[in-house]
């Protein structure tokens, strides 16, 4: 279950997963198969291939890419999405969510 989402947020990431660019969205979100994570960082691309290479920086596999039709895009969670958010310098993001003392 997503929250603590808003939708112009929504908008603007899907606008720029279409647009081929790499989009990144960190929003709450709760699911009894990941226990101790509360927060996903979702990481798009509509360009399969500039998606795989910049996952391939974080040491991400590109059968991790979740392939949706149309918003193809990685799940982040725990040290690993604080890890990339703070290499990727998303400060509002790491903010918002309390994930600079994790």
């Amino acid at each position: 279950m997503a929250f603590g989402l808003k939708r112009d947020e929504l908008i603007s990431w899907k606008k720029k997963v279409l647009a081929g660019e790499i989009a990144i969205l960190t929003h709450y979100w709760l699911d009894n198969r990941f226990p101790g994570c509360t927060t996903v960082t979702k990481v798009g691309c509509n360009d399969l291939e500039k998606l795989t290479k910049w996952g391939r920086q974080y040491g991400l596999e590109a059968e991790w890419i979740h392939r949706d039709q149309r918003f193809p895009h990685f799940d982040l969670f725990g040290d690993r999405q604080r890890d990339i958010l703070l290499s990727e310098k998303q400060w509002k993001q790491l903010e918002q969510f309390n994930l600079l003392t994790k």
